[in-house]
């Protein structure tokens, strides 16, 4: 019998255990089996055969009454609080499929938390006050399978990763300066004449390897390696910060800075090689089951890209 210990509990166990709960709280096979609407033999055959698992009696049993045992009082205890605990574990699963609540862990890239994501987010906790955002905000991508994330948002279309992807937005890509900078280095007319321009660079850290600025071409499509005396690491905001105090040109996302541009802080440059755009993606493993408060987090972000536009 011992050697069996070790096996997990089947529902028929499980079952027996709830049986030996209720008797001996209530003292008598036959109110326990009066409760539960089977006959006390059945009640009794659930016992022993918790008894004969063991190699214990768990009962002292007598014509006029029953009483626990030493390790059967022990036993007890230490059922009743896993029972406890299974129940409540089941009633939390079930609350949360009602209330969407608990903790949802999101990896963004810098650029898009600052510039769109942190913004929503408000509004979001207005309408799921019990649910919990924890936020991994950086231009770092993380693995799935390494990390206890539910959601993350790219920049770029993803390979066939077996990933769900849902779009956010196409974000479009522009060069912008300060009118300082162009009034002294002067205003190029060309993308080949950025030669001659400090232009900010930014390196990716998933790849250590520096973001190549692009163009459209009278609809071809160019990469071009640029130089400068600035490379900013793992925070593409950094390189919005450089743009604004003058630190020369640099390819941003045009959602970056529409208020700049508005108000002659900054000027676009380059205009008529313009129009190329990276997808956003908000993107999650594939499931069987999700998550209310994932669910609704998805419906919440998709309901707002009209908003990204």
């Amino acid at each position: 019998m011992r050697k069996n210990m070790v096996n997990l509990l089947d529902d028929v166990q499980l079952g027996s255990i709830k049986l030996f709960c209720l008797v001996a709280k209530l003292g008598s096979f036959t109110a326990a089996a009066h409760e539960l609407g089977i006959t006390p033999a059945a009640v009794s055959l659930a016992v022993s055969r918790i008894e004969q698992r063991l190699g214990v009696r768990l009962f002292i049993r007598t014509t006029r009454q029953i009483r626990l045992t030493d390790i059967g009082q022990q036993y007890f205890e230490h059922c009743q609080r896993a029972i406890m605990y299974i129940t409540a574990a089941e009633q939390l699963i079930v609350n949360e499929q009602v209330i969407p609540s608990g903790t949802l862990r999101l990896s963004v890239p810098t650029v898009y938390a600052h510039y769109r994501l942190l913004a929503k987010l408000p509004l979001f906790q207005q309408i799921y006050p019990a649910i919990k955002v924890e936020l991994h905000i950086s231009d770092h991508n993380i693995e799935f399978t390494d990390s206890p994330f539910d959601l993350a948002i790219r920049g770029n279309n993803l390979p066939d990763s077996g990933l769900i992807a849902h779009k956010l937005e196409d974000a479009q890509l522009i060069i912008v300066a300060t009118p300082e900078y162009l009034h002294r280095y002067g205003c190029p007319s060309h993308y080949d004449q950025l030669i001659n321009h400090n232009c900010i660079q930014y390196q990716l850290p998933s790849t250590n390897k520096r973001v190549p600025w692009q163009f459209l071409d009278q609809n071809r499509y160019i990469e071009l390696e640029t130089n400068g005396c600035y490379c900013c690491q793992a925070d593409f905001s950094a390189t919005h910060t450089l743009v604004k105090y003058g630190g020369g040109l640099m390819q941003v996302y045009r959602f970056c800075v529409e208020k700049e541009l508005q108000s002659g802080e900054l000027v676009e440059v380059l205009a008529e090689f313009a129009g190329v755009t990276r997808p956003f993606m908000l993107i999650y493993p594939h499931a069987k089951y999700i998550p209310l408060r994932m669910q609704v987090f998805i419906d919440f972000l998709l309901s707002q890209r009209i908003t990204f536009k």
